[in-house]
């Protein structure tokens, strides 16, 4: 029988690694042709290990961001009013962004998230709003954040001969300190979207006291608690500021920014801009027109866009034609233009089209379309076919026209009655002038419309005006037949101001001019519901309205066009409303990264 032992030792053997003699020996017994081969093997086993080891560590690593790096941003405009109250240049609210700090502050999904504010309460009528303040909070030359800042901010923005562009939104609303860390705001009435008001950035309040608000140096040189802050200005000999260096805040409530440096060069053209990124001047620029930002795609420099809550349209006027009253002229009008070639020729394809009064990014309030694929002939054919049931014939210019004879109801001598004519038959041309702005954009959207309708037999006449010309001559005595115009939307509160009877007057929004008591209802009920759902139903209920009515027709909503570091991450643009929300995440950018092993990051 086999000792079991020695079966154990001999395996021990055979385990057991070669000597390095033996290594050598059995090396030296290879031929030339072997060695090349044995060779070969060695170095493809070598760099497969290297690449599998390197696999499985860049399966476990992810990229983490890192504080450090610069960017610079080309500017459009002169900084003149850098606060909070009264802000209202691009260039302004640009600085404003970031260089203060609201109660609330928008983050990059739309949502109000605290910023200064620790938490907030709302009473049940909707009435009272009582926010805490977060400790340490601090401004850029680090003095505290205090309730007498915001009261202040506050106030200043309601003073009558200050005149603010947010007066309106603090109208009826009273501010009270509570204590040393709590601050109340009271309504006279419910307003949905008072929350958004308290993203409005506060100034220390020691700072512009003692002089009037207008003449304050703060204005180009001001502190705030935001996420930058200014350490370097340079200004030309003539005073204008055409440099702003601006540095992390390390104390900002949402913590330090990623990115230590910002730089922002100012221009006073959009075509100066775009050659200052072309050599380098800057790494990135904004509100860019779809023309440049084609070029420079090609060009390839890196594009980010997102729909802004603008809502273009022809707002018709009854009162100076009447030939809009007629549904079947207005719908034919909606269905003949060409929306998708407006987007792709005007906007170069930076945009979307619409057929509501409500934008695109609003999407609580958005049915869906879904798309019928009928052809461009089979629209056309349908619209004439439409307005030839309606009575309208094309006339020898190939004008659609309409005749009618007047009628009156008489009584016969056996007691009934009939219709008989009565006066001249009189002949309608279906004709109307297109009254915008001489925006180059504008111009060629009204042209694109003129011909569309052209091809279906409507006569159209563009009339464009300097925009100063076009608010004062034209749009405030509601002097036009149909108004090529743009809508901002800033919230779903902002379309009482478009489509209320109240506003159909100077100086109300109401360019359509429209009375619908319905839909005065439904807007003066959704102004002061809290709860979402129940306002969005109103909304909904508001849109119907108006797509029955059809007081215009609504064509596009352009992009925000960002040409951006290609360096640049963390920069999200799902919801813009105006250009400077860029910056709403500015925090969270970061040019600088590191990678890290996911545990790690736990």
């Amino acid at each position: 029988m086999e000792n079991p032992y020695n079966r154990k030792r001999d395996f021990k053997v055979a385990l057991k690694l070669p000597t390095k003699s033996k290594i050598n020996a059995a090396l030296a017994s290879f031929s030339k042709r072997e060695r090349i081969v044995f060779s070969l093997l060695v170095v493809v086993l070598f760099v497969s290990a290297l690449l599998l080891l390197n696999n499985i560590n860049r399966h476990f690593m992810v990229s983490v961001p890192m504080h450090g790096g610069s960017i610079s941003e080309g500017i459009i405009g002169t900084p003149r009013f850098v606060n909070p109250v009264l802000a209202n240049s691009p260039a302004d609210q640009d600085l404003v962004s970031l260089i203060y700090s609201g109660l609330m502050r928008k983050n990059s999904d739309g949502e109000l998230i605290p910023d200064l504010a620790e938490k907030y309460t709302v009473s049940d009528d909707g009435l009272t709003y009582t926010f805490t303040l977060k400790n340490n909070i601090y401004f850029h030359d680090g003095k505290p954040v205090t309730v007498d800042d915001i009261i202040y901010t506050i106030n200043t923005v309601k003073d009558s001969v200050i005149k603010s562009p947010h007066k309106a939104n603090w109208d009826g609303v009273t501010v009270l300190k509570i204590d040393e860390k709590t601050v109340e705001f009271n309504l006279k009435k419910p307003y949905a979207s008072f929350l958004e008001n308290t993203t409005l950035g506060i100034m220390p309040s020691y700072l512009w006291g003692g002089s009037p608000i207008e003449l304050n140096s703060e204005n180009t040189n001001p502190i705030g608690s935001g996420p930058y802050m200014i350490t370097n200005v340079s200004k030309q000999a003539s005073g204008i500021i055409n440099y702003y260096e601006l540095t992390s805040f390390k104390k900002f409530a949402l913590g330090t920014p990623y990115i230590d440096t910002l730089g922002l060069h100012f221009y006073s053209n959009e075509d100066d801009m775009v050659k200052a990124l072309q050599n380098k001047e800057v790494d990135q620029i904004s509100s860019v027109t779809p023309a440049n930002a084609e070029i420079l795609k090609n060009d390839g420099y890196k594009i980010e866009s997102a729909i802004l809550p603008r809502v273009f349209g022809l707002f018709f006027n009854q009162n100076a034609n009447r030939i809009f009253i007629d549904k079947t002229v207005v719908n034919a009008i909606d269905q003949a233009i060409d929306k998708d070639k407006l987007v792709h020729e005007v906007l170069s394809g930076y945009g979307v089209t619409i057929d509501e009064p409500i934008p695109p990014n609003m999407v609580e309030y958005q049915s869906l379309n879904s798309e019928n694929g009928t052809s461009r002939a089979d629209i056309l054919q349908s619209v004439q076919q439409s307005l030839a049931d309606d009575g309208w014939v094309k006339n020898a210019d190939g004008i659609l026209e309409k005749s009618a004879q007047p009628t009156k109801v008489v009584k016969t001598k056996k007691g009934k009655t009939s219709t008989v004519a009565v006066g001249k038959k009189t002949t309608t041309l279906l004709e109307f002038s297109i009254s915008t702005s001489d925006a180059p954009e504008l111009t060629k959207a009204a042209s694109l419309i003129q011909q569309d309708l052209a091809a279906v037999g409507m006569k159209v006449d563009i009339k464009t005006f300097q925009i100063g010309s076009l608010n004062q001559d034209v749009i405030r005595p509601r002097q036009y037949d149909a108004l090529l115009f743009g809508e901002i939307i800033n919230n779903e509160s902002d379309l009482f101001a478009f489509w209320h009877s109240s506003q159909r007057k100077d100086p109300g929004l109401n360019v359509a001019m429209y009375t619908n008591a319905n839909v005065d209802k439904i807007l003066e009920d959704a102004f002061v519901t809290i709860d979402k759902a129940s306002r969005v139903k109103k909304y909904i209920q508001f849109e119907n309205e108006i797509k029955k009515d059809m007081p215009a027709v609504f064509l596009y909503t352009p992009d925000f066009v960002y040409v951006v570091s290609k360096n640049l991450s963390g920069l999200s643009m799902n919801h813009i409303t105006f250009p400077s929300d860029r910056f709403v995440d500015v925090y969270s950018w970061y040019t600088e990264k590191y990678n890290v092993w996911k545990v790690f990051t736990h």
